[in-house]
């Protein structure tokens, strides 16, 4: 639609492993990237101060959670997400049609989009494609997703070709309004469409097919990590990067573990989120380069090392195993930071790494080293 937002700077000679570039209003974005998960335009526990610490290169944020609250009007009128949040880098916005799919009792789709009551106060909405991109021109975010439905799984191909259907006419019209509305700020915005069709492959196929057809400016593949077994994942997102545009991005949505990204990303996958790097290290988790960490097991309770002897990370340069452990089992808030802020650092130095490997060429053998050792047990 708007053109000129990702440019294909290397391809791996061993597998479909890319180094790529997404050049946006607020900054450019290095591929392959993780996006730390800012649903409410915050990361959870973290400061914009920490994201800049941590060279987070884009944040992601939910519309469907923003538009219950406080609202997008509000935030156009402050001037756009990045400055409501404090945040001077690009953000993308998920465009709420997990979470309003995830509702089950208290939603109803139809062709024109999908009524919902909140679960905050009880409140009923609507929610069409032309309102969806409505809300994200008003949050401004620099990438905005297409409003789909979310295949569930298992789906028969007669369930996932109706949802798919849903998808695909529900694209077409958020960008016949995206071209007669133009944004809100004074920037462009980018849109990508999803690849939906559960795990049938000739469905995938016919929604890449529209999609080209639409033209929108990247891909993002949705309706994975979503219960399926994990080589299907891999499966079918690879069958689907096979089929898309070589000179577009291609984002896979809610994954992943790190050992999920580095094998998605030999599958030509550039962009990933996850809630995991807060959520799990709120459970006493973290990622290390020695495999998974249960930092609040008894084991670690004298123990004055950082989580990751190898991490530079501003937790592990200042705190023990000992400290974390303690301070998750009095329930300081504070732990659960220095541990997000651990995990994320390791993602995000997980990215850098790739990208170096691939520049090099030498991704594959680098990544088959390094997946079972990030699934073994570091403790």
């Amino acid at each position: 639609m708007t053109g000129n937002l990702f440019e294909l700077l290397k391809v791996s000679s061993k597998s479909k492993a890319r180094r790529g570039k997404l050049r946006t209003a607020h900054g450019d974005i290095e591929t392959p990237i993780f996006m730390p998960v800012g649903t409410l335009a915050s990361v959870k526990g973290l400061s914009v101060r920490d994201l800049r610490e941590l060279e987070a290169q884009i944040v992601l944020a939910n519309t469907y959670h923003l538009y219950l609250r406080p609202g997008t009007p509000l935030i156009a009128k402050a001037g756009g997400v990045q400055k409501f949040m404090g945040w001077n880098g690009p953000v993308l916005t998920d465009s709420g049609g997990f979470q309003v799919w995830s509702l089950k009792d208290f939603r109803h789709i139809t062709e024109d989009g999908v009524e919902f009551q909140s679960l905050l106060d009880g409140s009923h909405h609507k929610f069409t494609p032309e309102s969806v991109m409505k809300a994200q021109r008003e949050i401004g975010a620099d990438i905005i997703m297409a409003f789909d439905e979310c295949t569930p799984y298992p789906s028969t191909v007669e369930e996932a070709s109706q949802s798919l259907d849903y998808t695909l006419a529900w694209t077409k019209r958020a960008m016949d309004w995206l071209r007669d509305n133009p944004p809100v700020h004074d920037y462009p915005q980018y849109f990508f469409g999803i690849v939906q069709g559960g795990m049938h492959k000739e469905l995938r196929k016919k929604s890449i097919d529209a999609l080209k057809e639409l033209s929108p400016d990247g891909y993002a593949m949705g309706g994975l990590s979503v219960g399926e077994p994990v080589e299907t994942m891999y499966e079918i997102a690879d069958f689907c990067t096979d089929s898309l545009p070589m000179d577009h991005a291609r984002y896979v949505m809610g994954v992943g573990t790190p050992w999920n990204l580095l094998s998605l990303i030999s599958r030509g996958v550039d962009m990933f989120d996850c809630i995991l790097p807060a959520k799990n290290a709120q459970d006493g988790l973290v990622y290390t380069s020695r495999g998974v960490l249960r930092y609040k097991n008894a084991t670690f309770a004298d123990d004055s090392r950082p989580l990751d002897p190898e991490c530079d990370c501003h937790c592990c340069r200042n705190y023990s195993r000992s400290y974390l452990r303690h301070l998750f089992k009095v329930k300081e808030p504070l732990g659960w930071t220095l541990s997000t802020i651990h995990n994320l650092h390791f993602y995000l130095h997980l990215m850098q790494q790739a990208r170096n490997h691939i520049e090099s060429d030498d991704f594959e053998d680098w990544a088959a080293e390094m997946i079972p050792r990030l699934q073994q047990d570091a403790g």
